[in-house]
């Protein structure tokens, strides 16, 4: 696990045209019912429509295939059982775990005592 040093913000928006996809830890999604983001918190676009702020995330290391099964699962149980809810996003290769910064660094405790390595 690596933490991610940048403060998140988690909002639903009208569009995109307000923020740089391109730029780093900018996830987006979009279905037919509504456009959502988690970026840093000082890239917010000005016509958010709602948002959630102070989140902090951390990265599973490796690449992780396709193929692989359960990565998610077993990180997403024991923080559950420590009552840390968690907001997951996924790019090709990696898998990102956000929660709320309060919940943070007990959850790297949690995990850490649970035999993951924090990088």
């Amino acid at each position: 696990m690596q933490p991610i040093e940048a403060e998140l913000t988690v909002c639903k928006i009208a569009d995109y045209t307000e923020i740089d996809l391109n730029s780093p830890f900018v996830f987006s999604g979009r279905t037919d019912q509504e456009t959502s983001l988690a970026c840093p918190a000082d890239m917010v676009p000005s016509q958010t429509l709602e948002r959630s702020d102070g989140w902090r995330a951390f990265r599973i290391q490796g690449i992780l295939d396709f193929s692989l099964i359960g990565i998610l699962a077993p990180i997403a149980t024991i923080l559950a059982n420590k009552g840390i809810g968690i907001f997951a996003v996924s790019t090709y290769n990696t898998d990102y775990v956000l929660t709320k910064a309060e919940d943070f660094p007990a959850a790297l405790d949690a995990l850490d005592k649970s035999g993951y390595t924090i990088i």
